[in-house]
């Protein structure tokens, strides 16, 4: 067991002893009803878990047995505990005792806890232990989303996703290309659906009936199609419509639109 870094219990409990807190849980109420499990406040966060139990068990295994000690890690049960006694005197003779121990340099909070613990239900009533699982799950399945810290936490989760998602850059919508039938006039032509057989100086010939041309341009690894270039737009528009449809091998049709800019 890990070493108690405190100094040792006075057994004058009117001398040295810190003062009672003010903590309204840990304070003695009249109403508080004895139970066999305390719950201890103001730990000090910055020790190990595993350390703190072994502390907490060697602190109170003075007073008699010690059925289980609780605690935890996460942010919501940080610098809290429950040892469990067999019975609530033995609980009560040890929160007398050792309430305002300085517990690596901190003083208990101590107050008898709400409901009593699995351990000590499987110890002193084990013929309702399941009945005792299945109530606290349901409890807890109830106050899951009531539990003040839980919704703090989670309202935290959704503003921090929410600035993610603000930070983030919107999907960019595809682009709308527009069909070619609609492209704006421009001085080069793009050929469509041209015989493979076709040569450049067929298309010279068939191009050149009309002035300003300028160049013709096949695209060796796919021969359907050919780029022709006039000098100016009303020159290509004028090769355009008189040719768009042509059929230069007897049974295809040439398609022409304007390139694309």
């Amino acid at each position: 067991m890990a070493d108690i870094q405190a100094a040792p219990l006075n057994p004058n409990p009117t001398q040295g002893v810190p003062p009672e807190p003010t903590d309204a849980r840990a304070a003695s109420e009249p109403n508080e009803v004895a139970s066999e499990t305390l719950y201890i406040q103001n730990l000090n966060e910055k020790i190990k878990v595993d350390v703190l139990k072994a502390s907490l068990r060697g602190l109170f295994k003075s007073y008699g047995e010690v059925l289980d000690v609780v605690a935890h890690s996460n942010l919501r049960m940080r610098g809290q505990a429950f040892v469990s006694f067999a019975s609530p005197e033995i609980a009560a003779k040890a929160m007398r005792e050792v309430r305002g121990f300085p517990l690596y340099s901190k003083p208990m909070q101590i107050s008898f806890a709400r409901t009593r613990s699995d351990a000590v239900v499987e110890k002193l009533d084990v013929e309702n232990f399941e009945a005792h699982k299945a109530q606290r799950a349901e409890h807890k399945r109830k106050t899951r989303y009531t539990n003040p810290l839980k919704q703090k936490f989670r309202a935290k989760r959704m503003a921090a996703e929410m600035d993610g998602a603000a930070a983030a850059p919107a999907p960019k919508r595809p682009a709308v290309q527009m069909p070619d039938e609609y492209l704006p006039p421009n001085k080069i032509l793009f050929l469509q659906n041209l015989p493979e057989s076709v040569t450049k100086d067929q298309l010279m010939a068939l191009f050149s009936q009309y002035p300003n041309l300028h160049e013709v341009r096949l695209i060796p690894t796919k021969r359907d199609i050919a780029f022709v270039e006039y000098m100016d737009e009303t020159s290509a528009g004028a090769a355009k419509d008189a040719l768009h449809n042509y059929k230069l091998d007897g049974e295809n049709k040439i398609k022409i639109t304007f390139a694309r800019k």
